[in-house]
């Protein structure tokens, strides 16, 4: 009955006045079970029931903190009576004996509910959150910003299908499936996907014995991001320093550029690679296309003056912004409209890309075979001609989506796995629609930001305009000339060259510099793939080897009329370091003759097997010399990792409050012969 009425307080909103004595006298009843003393004029003034709710919230609080009351911690008590008790503080064995593990099948079973339910599944598909928001104000900008992107797009895709050695319109392909599936799955608006001058020259040396072989990578690449996106492996990233990326993005940039000079001045380039296109163009100058050096070197400079059109500070600003961003369309349109113009009689006064197949690609899965000179070769051989790049292009494909998404969330938080679940979808679609690798575009996200765009919406209509130029303009881009598409790809190269980043590492730390060096020689003299697989070592190596070797200071201080030993290790210890701590410590006490070592835990938050193991040996050897050992103020996870190992080592550990204490409780249990201390942090 009182329950009943209780709660029936919460379907009536009933004033305090008429009802303000029976409620608080309910309350009372129930004080002995949790509530508080609650007298009627708890209700003064105000409704019942939201007195009610507030009262039994609370209880249901302490409720909670009752069940749920942390494990009592270990406690410290000094007892100096006797010699047993003086080497260490009472601590609670077990929390030192009985290692913590986590419920595993717990865990794993809220991990998989967490990955399977209604919500996480929704996350996955980030257009279930913006799409309900939309608003109409966003079309006209989602619009404008996804034509212009798609001005700059259609130039950029025909030169790196170049790039890649395929025909041009593998480039188009390339640049319209992953706009749609970046709408559904993508989280950052100002992304665009397309193939990239990075990408297109990864997949060139085994794109050029087949088409097949650039669409199976892109296949294979986005099976391959798509899976590290739904295991949550984006962490991986955070691997991958600054320096590696910025070498990378310069050897890259340095190679493309220098592969594209033949082009720039007229002459066929017979590779691809940094050092031969160079000799190439010096070894053939009597080659040289003047007309085309002409329109290419013009075309270099109307780009760099395009792009500073908007910093005019008269006129309208907004105007001069869109001119800008369209510099690259309107580079194409002045050059095919010359070499269409000045064409006579079929002769052509540059060299022009030439025929375009025209239309749409057929819908079809990826090749899992193809045929090279005649010759079949299987899916096996195919995979053994692929090689590294099968790894090199998807990292370096979430490397850049990653950086990029980084770059233009202003201050939001960006969900890495997301990203590579939305960059395996776009190349897997694209792959059904004979598309090379593909990755998000610096340069057309920039123009994406720069022009306002609102959502991820404005890709449809980047895809739609790309679509329209297979459909109709293909015979127009007979005329492009090549110098043209040069200029654009050596424009885009300068703007990648980030020498900022090179000189601010040099002032900040110039040790960062090794992995930067480390990635930027072997991807530009050996290859793109194992370039960046060497930054990745060399990354590794130096965390390897600091820790291996981690900072430690050592001091002897004076301590109640006693020479104290202080070891501080500033950083935290695992099986890297532990010989390293033991060596140290020994060659001190053989150096100082001490006869006790105390190591103080603060900032030792965990240990592994080894570094117990070298605990345990380091007091033993430290005997041999006539010398103890004390662990100050460790944490008891760290602490439990030794006496687990030998219960013997229980007695080490103490947890005073300061080194006076440490060394007085130690002088009354040893109070024969120590006459020094040696204490390591």
């Amino acid at each position: 009955m009182q329950f009943g009425l209780i709660f029936s307080i919460n379907f009536i909103n009933i004033e305090a006045n008429s009802w303000s004595k029976t409620v608080g006298v309910r309350l009372l009843k129930k004080r002995k079970q949790g509530f508080r003393d609650y007298s009627p004029e708890c209700v003064k003034n105000g409704s019942a029931l939201h007195c009610f709710e507030v009262k039994y919230f609370r209880w249901q609080q302490q409720q909670r903190r009752q069940q749920f009351r942390p494990a009592q911690q270990f406690k410290m008590q000094r007892n100096t009576t006797t010699r047993e008790n003086s080497a260490a503080s009472d601590i609670d064995d077990s929390l030192l004996f009985k290692e913590k593990l986590p419920n595993i099948p717990s865990k794993l079973k809220n991990g998989i509910y967490n990955s399977c339910s209604f919500r996480a599944i929704a996350r996955k598909f980030p257009i279930l959150g913006w799409l309900p928001k939309y608003e109409a104000s966003f079309l006209l900008q989602d619009f404008i910003a996804g034509f212009t992107v798609g001005l700059t797009t259609i130039p950029q895709a025909i030169a790196y299908g170049v790039v890649a050695g395929l025909e041009p319109q593998y480039g188009l392909y390339s640049a319209f499936m992953g706009c749609f599936a970046y709408i559904i799955f993508g989280s950052c608006k100002d992304v665009t996907i397309a193939t990239t001058a990075i990408m297109a020259l990864m997949v060139h040396q085994y794109a050029i014995l087949s088409p097949d072989y650039a669409v199976l990578v892109c296949f294979l690449a986005g099976c391959l991001i798509l899976l590290m996106g739904l295991l949550n492996l984006g962490v991986l990233v955070r691997f991958i320093s600054i320096p590696v990326i910025t070498g990378f993005t310069i050897a890259a940039a340095t190679t493309i550029g220098s592969a594209q000079i033949n082009n720039l001045f007229g002459m066929a380039s017979p590779s691809n690679d940094l050092i031969p296109a160079w000799k190439h163009f010096f070894t053939h100058l009597n080659k040289i296309g003047w007309n085309d050096a002409a329109l290419g070197v013009l075309s270099l400079i109307f780009l760099f003056l395009m792009k500073k059109t908007k910093d005019i500070p008269y006129g309208n600003r907004t105007f001069w912004k869109y001119v800008s961003l369209s510099r690259n369309a309107l580079t194409v349109i002045i050059g095919t409209s010359l070499a269409y113009g000045l064409s006579r009689g079929g002769t052509q006064p540059f060299r022009v890309t030439g025929n375009i197949t025209a239309g749409l690609p057929p819908f079809r899965p990826p090749p899992f075979h193809t045929t090279v000179n005649g010759t079949d070769v299987s899916f096996g051989e195919m995979l053994n001609n692929i090689g590294a790049s099968l790894a090199s292009i998807p990292l370096v494909a979430i490397l850049e989506i990653v950086a990029i998404s980084k770059a233009f969330s202003k201050g939001k938080i960006v969900n890495a796995s997301q990203e590579m679940i939305a960059l395996g979808m776009c190349n897997i679609m694209g792959s059904f629609v004979s598309s090379m690798p593909v990755t998000g575009s610096f340069t057309r996200t920039a123009v994406n930001n720069a022009s306002g765009v609102k959502t991820p919406l404005g890709g449809a209509v980047t895809g739609a305009l790309v679509l329209m130029a297979l459909a109709f303009l293909t015979k127009t881009f007979y005329y492009i000339p090549k110098s043209t598409l040069a200029s654009i790809i050596i424009a885009a190269m300068i703007s990648l060259m980030e020498f900022e980043k090179v000189r601010d590492t040099w002032r900040s730390k110039k040790k960062d510099l090794f992995p930067f060096v480390a990635t930027l020689v072997p991807c530009m003299f050996w290859s793109l793939e194992y370039g960046i697989l060497c930054g990745i070592v060399a990354n590794i190596s130096y965390i390897l080897y600091s820790s291996a070797k981690p900072q430690m200071r050592l001091d002897i201080e004076k301590v109640l009329d006693w020479e104290v030993g202080v070891v501080d290790v500033k950083q935290k210890l695992d099986f890297a370091s532990a010989e390293y701590l033991k060596e140290k410590v020994v060659k001190f006490v053989n150096l100082n003759t001490v006869k006790l070592i105390v190591i103080r835990g603060q900032e030792i938050n965990s240990i592994d097997y080894t570094v117990a193991m070298n605990i345990i040996t380091l007091r033993e050897d430290l005997k041999i010399l006539n010398c103890d050992l004390i662990c100050w103020n460790w944490n008891i996870s760290s602490a439990g990792v030794v006496c687990r190992l030998k219960s013997e080592m229980r007695e080490i550990f103490c947890f005073e409050k300061t080194l006076e204490e440490v060394v007085s409780k130690y002088q009354l249990s040893h109070s024969n012969d120590v006459s020094e201390i040696v204490y390591i942090l």
